[in-house]
């Protein structure tokens, strides 16, 4: 696996629970804080954050870890 940022709001970060909640692929970010910060959109993003935020995404995909609406 690549190394990416880890920070709370960032690309790789906001892959992880887009996965995780079963939603699809939707690059984005916040500068600082999620949800309470800026949020970045994918038209904003550079291709390093986009990479960053699939890397998030399909690193949580291939640990399987999901939530279980059951």
């Amino acid at each position: 696996r690549r190394r990416f940022s880890k920070r709370h709001g960032g690309p790789y970060d906001r892959g992880s629970p887009d996965t995780y909640y079963l939603r699809g692929i939707n690059p984005h970010y916040y500068k600082g804080a999620t949800y309470s910060s800026k949020y970045v959109e994918r038209s904003q993003m550079t291709e390093a954050e986009i990479a960053a935020y699939t890397a998030g995404y399909y690193d949580n995909e291939e640990d399987g870890n999901f939530k279980d609406y059951g």
